[in-house]
């Protein structure tokens, strides 16, 4: 009788939404269930990878043996949950897991809001975006004064809702970096930075670092995501290559004119 072969996730590894399995893994201590494949966002989709996800370029994607891929990060989340259920992370409690998925629905306008201001690239629209970023936090915060007061997680430790958030948390140093953007020592948004913090330092969720973050994501403060190339470069923030941990800091002012390839350290 031969073994079930592991599920194969194709992922970006400073993905976000691929940073989620891995931290979920992580807590249940399967980090091997499952084979991740990396893909070279700033090269042409591989044809026989395009068959198997209809052609749709979205990342991460799981396939199964035999069957067609599953897509959409809560997707493979939750049957990652369900296949590995001897060591959950999701609320077994029904009112509790109706609380952690009322705190997961408010992840997608969260995560909107983030890439959209590090995209934007007129200095007049800064303090609209900053605002909206804020408002966000801050509903976050009302949330989590309503359900958890005393924190530092939702709950009594690290579970589903921060395997959600933490890697968009852990993104939004691109805000703090290239925005200049924090939270304001405010009452409304004290308990949010509290589980910021905690989520952050996590051990199951540091697969990435914040320098790693700041670098490959140069070309989304610029406008150009996905590994586009912007005007004048040859090669993308994405680029495999040199390591990140080999390049110098990209310049932090976004409104500047863009540094090249050679700036870059590419």
């Amino acid at each position: 009788m031969t073994d079930t072969p592991r599920p194969i996730v194709h992922h970006i590894p400073v993905c976000p939404f691929s940073q989620r399995l891995e931290i979920l893994l992580a807590l249940k201590g399967r980090r091997d269930a499952v084979e991740f494949r990396v893909v070279d966002i700033t090269r042409p989709r591989d044809e026989s990878l395009l068959r198997k996800t209809g052609g749709t370029t979205a990342l991460p994607v799981m396939e199964l043996d035999g069957q067609p891929v599953l897509k959409e990060s809560l997707v493979l989340l939750q049957y990652l949950e369900d296949v590995h259920a001897d060591r959950p992370v999701a609320q077994r409690d029904p009112y509790r897991r109706a609380v952690e998925g009322m705190l997961t629905r408010m992840e997608a306008d969260f995560c909107t809001q983030g890439y959209v201001w590090v995209m934007n690239q007129d200095p007049a629209r800064r303090d609209a975006h900053r605002e909206a970023m804020l408002g966000h936090y801050e509903r976050l915060n009302r949330f989590l004064l309503e359900h958890s007061p005393r924190g530092p997680f939702l709950f009594d430790e690290f579970g589903w809702a921060e395997a959600v958030f933490t890697p968009l948390f852990m993104r939004f140093w691109f805000l703090e970096y290239y925005e200049d953007f924090e939270l304001p020592d405010d009452s409304r948004y004290a308990r949010v930075a509290q589980w910021v913090d905690a989520c952050r330092a996590h051990p199951a969720a540091q697969q990435v670092t914040r320098e790693q973050i700041v670098k490959l994501y140069y070309d989304y403060a610029r406008g150009a995501g996905n590994g586009a190339l912007l005007p004048g470069r040859r090669r993308s923030s994405f680029s495999f290559e040199p390591h990140w941990r080999d390049r110098p800091w990209p310049p932090a002012d976004k409104y500047r004119p863009a540094a090249g390839d050679d700036e870059l350290g590419l």
